[in-house]
């Protein structure tokens, strides 16, 4: 290297030594470097801050996902817990439903069961009711073999009438007890019905009537001629209109009789050939609430009512059943009181029987451990006679005992 002659250097009044200008020579030469250095060292800074930053990130993202990993396992503990409740809850319910099902199941059962046996009852009371209707019919046979015999009978209005009374008489009275019905009676208006029948539940009692019109009938049987048929046919729906409208006024009395009045045909024959070439009249009848009724409809009519009597007869007996039926239970709970008293007792003595058994047995092993024992007598001798009772009372002091007590 050369050494660099540098002489001051005079700037104005102001004269630079060369060592000043080394150093500004230097410090220039050193700016570019010193800016350099900056520029790394802040740099450095830089990305020293953007790793402390991201590691504040990384440890704010670890925090958050602990939390939300802590987070997670209190949701599935709840969960768990939730899931939990939510089976015992379930598991309550099933049981719950179950035992309800079984409840109706049962319930279902005996109603069937209950159903059934009604059923049956009335399908039985419905076959007695059809043998009835068959004795009926085989009694409608019989009767049209005897039309003519019946049509010289009603010929007289007189015979008529008490033919028809005393054939409605033997049906009712044949069908129903005794004070189930009544002749003749008389009600409020005056009007005396040929019978009133006993309704049950104290309702008004039922009027049926046994007078028919039948001049106007034998008029159209014996004529020829169809003119005279038709005024015979005309004559006879009179007649029976006029009879239909004097029962509901006489007879159907609001309160004191039923809402309705049999109207009595001796005759089936009559009866069919009305409702078949008369049908006016039995509609008129029907919205004059009487109802024209055969031998045989007038049978199972009074069949129908002993039957409604017999059941409220039955139901008026219920409440005594039902009466004696608490009294048998009230008797049986007592008995069972007392059984359950009489139980204990048992178990009690029975206790103590096994009570004194042990102390028993504990008297006999005691016993015995004595009986084996030695008695040490009085002198170093060990006396091997009998000794009585009371010496061993009176030397109770003098005996060495050792009892070992396995209890």
């Amino acid at each position: 290297m050369t050494n660099l002659d540098i002489s001051a250097v005079t700037i104005g009044s102001v004269t630079l030594s060369p060592a000043f200008l080394l150093g500004l020579a230097a410090v220039v030469l050193l700016l570019p470097i010193l800016t350099v250095v900056i520029v790394a060292l802040r740099a450095a800074r830089a990305r020293a801050e953007m790793r402390e930053d991201a590691l504040r990130r990384d440890e704010a993202a670890e925090a958050r996902l602990a939390e939300l990993l802590k987070a997670q396992a209190e949701m599935q503990g709840r969960l768990a817990t939730m899931a939990e409740v939510f089976g015992s809850r379930q598991a309550e319910l099933n049981q719950s439903i179950s035992q309800r099902l079984d409840g109706m199941t049962h319930r279902l059962g005996v109603t069937i069961t209950e159903q059934t046996k009604s059923t049956h009852d009335n399908l039985r009371t419905l076959q007695e009711r059809l043998a009835v209707i068959d004795a009926a019919q085989n009694n409608i046979q019989s009767l049209a073999k005897d039309v003519v015999g019946l049509q010289a009978i009603l010929s007289n209005k007189q015979t008529r009438g008490a033919f028809g009374q005393s054939r409605m008489e033997t049906i009712v009275a044949d069908g129903l007890p005794m004070g189930a019905y009544a002749f003749q009676t008389t009600l409020s208006n005056g009007s005396r019905p040929d019978c009133t029948i006993r309704m049950p539940n104290n309702s008004p009692p039922l009027v049926v009537d046994a007078k028919f019109p039948l001049e106007a009938w034998n008029t159209i049987r014996d004529t020829d001629n169809s003119d005279h048929k038709k005024a015979a046919s005309q004559q006879f729906r009179r007649d029976m209109e006029v009879h239909i409208r004097d029962i509901s006024e006489k007879y159907l009395i609001a309160g004191e009789t039923q809402d309705m009045a049999f109207l009595f045909v001796p005759s089936e024959s009559i009866f069919a050939e009305i409702h078949e070439n008369f049908e006016g009249i039995v509609q008129k009848a029907h919205r004059q609430k009487v109802v024209i009724v055969s031998p045989s409809l007038l049978m199972l009519s009074i069949q129908v009512i002993q039957a409604v009597l017999k059941d409220q007869r039955m139901r008026e007996q219920a409440h005594l059943i039902q009466g004696e039926v608490i009294r048998l239970m009230e008797d049986l709970g007592r008995l069972d009181d007392r059984t359950r008293k009489l139980q204990s007792h048992f178990l009690a003595a029975q206790k103590d029987v096994e009570q004194i058994l042990t102390s028993s047995d504990k008297l006999a092993k005691r016993g015995a451990k004595i009986e084996a024992m030695e008695f040490e007598a009085p002198g170093g001798r060990v006396d091997s006679e009998e000794v009585p009772s009371r010496a061993v009372e009176n030397r109770t002091g003098l005996l060495k005992l050792r009892v070992v007590d396995e209890d």
